[in-house]
């Protein structure tokens, strides 16, 4: 120590042009020395711990290379097949609603009634025009047997009493028409007026439409369009559903939205599919033919926002990094880590390291 200390006293001696080195210096080279020092005695690295740990049993799966009907997705709603906006024919005041939101109801149940004060009043009218007509009508007939009129005269009023008893059809049928009833069994989906509003011709009263016959609409891109065709069965997957179901595309709409350039499809859904109208859904498109690498969905473990796979390396696993695609059916897809004809660890493999012994079962 006194050696190394007259050292650097002798260094920080010498002369501005020579070699000197300031306390700082010193310290370094100080802190260097001990390091090496210490360095010397280190005890060697221990071998590879893998080769310590116990065996593992597991069941190995291997990666399948294939054709794959590769598909898109597009969404859409559920909407009820038959629905209607039930509207007023007449003018008038709205006196009785008896629709409610929810309430089933069978065709031919009055819904609305409007006011048929006007109608009425005219019915009246024509009703006393129909009965001077018909008493004029017999006169001229008696007076026809008597040859006191000729027979142009009788037809004349012959035709005013037809008039007369048509115009009377005519209101009774207006009347008719400020009783607003169902046009077919179904449930009330909305009410848009209520008592006291004036309804008329083109003013929707309520929304009715029949909850057992559903279907989904959705809008697809144009380069898909040469995929399908009327009758094709399409799986569909509804959020309250709870799965997928099958949908057989009834409808094409021939013209593309020039907004979004896409093409409006309808699938019927199975009678009784439980689903509700206005629910959100998805239809899945077969698009072409691909070929994909896919490996059991069990052999994927996610660790936060990996991808880990063990792969069997003779009688060991080796970790690695995946990357995986679409899930088909019990496979997933794999774009990049593995190579089709490995094996990799489907079963077993919770808590396997990597570069552990294993044994397939």
């Amino acid at each position: 120590m006194l050696q190394v200390r007259s050292e650097m006293s002798a260094m920080e001696s010498q002369p501005r042009g020579g070699w000197r080195v300031g306390r700082r210096g010193g310290a370094v080279l100080l802190a260097a020395m001990f390091s090496f020092v210490a360095g010397c005695h280190k005890e060697p690295l221990a071998a590879d711990s893998a080769s310590k740990l116990p065996v593992m049993a597991v069941r190995a799966g291997v990666v399948s290379s294939g054709t794959h009907r590769a598909t898109e997705e597009a969404v859409g709603t559920v909407r009820a097949r038959i629905r209607a906006v039930v509207e007023a024919k007449v003018s008038g005041r709205i006196v009785t609603m008896a629709a409610v939101p929810g309430r089933a109801v069978k065709a031919g149940d009055v819904l609305v009634e409007v006011d048929a004060q006007e109608v009425q009043a005219r019915l009246d009218q024509a009703r006393a025009v129909l009965q001077q007509a018909e008493r004029e009508l017999a006169r001229y007939g008696t007076l026809l047997r008597q040859e006191a009129v000729t027979q142009a005269e009788h037809d004349v009023v012959e035709s005013r009493q037809r008039v007369a008893k048509a115009a009377v059809t005519e209101v009774e049928t207006m009347r008719g028409y400020t009783r607003i009833v169902a046009p077919f069994d179904g449930v009330v989906s909305r009410k848009l007026a209520d008592v006291g509003d004036l309804a008329g011709p083109g003013r929707g009263l309520l929304e009715l439409e029949d909850p057992a016959s559903v279907r989904f609409e959705a809008d697809v891109p144009m380069p898909w369009m040469d995929r399908i065709k009327l009758g094709d069965r399409l799986a569909v997957t509804v959020s309250t559903a709870g799965g997928a179901m099958e949908g057989v595309l009834s409808e094409i709409e021939p013209t593309a939205d020039p907004v979004s350039r896409t093409f409006r499809i309808r699938l019927d859904l199975p009678v009784g599919a439980g689903v509700r109208a206005g629910a959100f859904g998805r239809v899945t498109v077969p698009v072409e033919e691909v070929k994909l690498v896919s490996v059991p969905a069990s052999a994927v473990n996610v660790r936060g926002q990996m991808e880990l796979v063990f792969v069997v390396m003779g009688d060991r696993a080796q970790l690695r990094i995946v990357k995986t695609g679409k899930r088909l059916g019990v496979d997933l897809e794999v774009l990049s880590g593995l190579e089709a004809g490995e094996r990799v660890v489907v079963e077993g493999g919770v808590g396997l390291l990597d570069g552990q012994p294993v044994s397939l079962r």
